[in-house]
């Protein structure tokens, strides 16, 4: 994925919390914290293109925060008592179990969107692809833009109702 793209900037400005929150609970100390993202952003914004679309953003958004953070304890091990590394990788992991399960609303979201037929799940697939629009998709389906917007419409609102239907099965709302 290109670093550039709208899809690739949403994806890292929407995993900032929970990466955050990721580094907090194995640093500890919010200043620290913030010069780790910081490191953590830098590295997803040159290594944009070894992530695989499709897959967890912050996942992996977060499996590189972990590396940051051995840095970083690495050079603050000679300061300060730190924790060992078993105890160090135990935190890690459950902390990243905890951000895979931190949005059920996109899992929701991916689960309803795999259930959607075929002709609606291509419009929405193509809508948000880097560049396009509805003028573009009613340009190249020979379909007025007021006709794609109201598909769009009605596709987002059947998405909307099975998400939720979905969370509150979970007893999540």
């Amino acid at each position: 994925m290109k670093r550039d793209t709208e899809e690739f900037i949403e994806l890292l400005t929407g995993a900032q919390s929970a990466v955050f929150g990721y580094i907090m609970s194995l640093v500890h100390d919010p200043t620290k914290a913030q010069d780790v993202l910081q490191e953590t952003n830098i590295t997803l914004w040159r290594k944009a293109e070894d992530f695989e679309l499709g897959t967890n953003f912050t996942a992996w958004a977060c499996r590189t925060a972990y590396f940051h953070v051995l840095n970083h304890r690495r050079k603050a091990s000679r300061e300060q008592l730190v924790f060992e590394d078993d105890i160090l990788d135990y935190l890690a992991e459950r902390q990243q179990e905890r951000a895979e399960e931190t949005n059920p609303r996109i899992t929701a979201l991916r689960s309803c969107l795999k259930n959607l037929p075929e002709k609606q799940r291509f419009l929405i697939e193509h809508r948000y692809r880097p560049g396009a629009s509805v003028q573009g998709m009613a340009a190249d389906s020979g379909k007025s833009e007021g006709a794609i917007s109201q598909s769009l419409y009605r596709i987002r609102a059947a998405l909307q109702q099975c998400v939720e239907k979905n969370l509150a099965r979970e007893g999540i709302a």
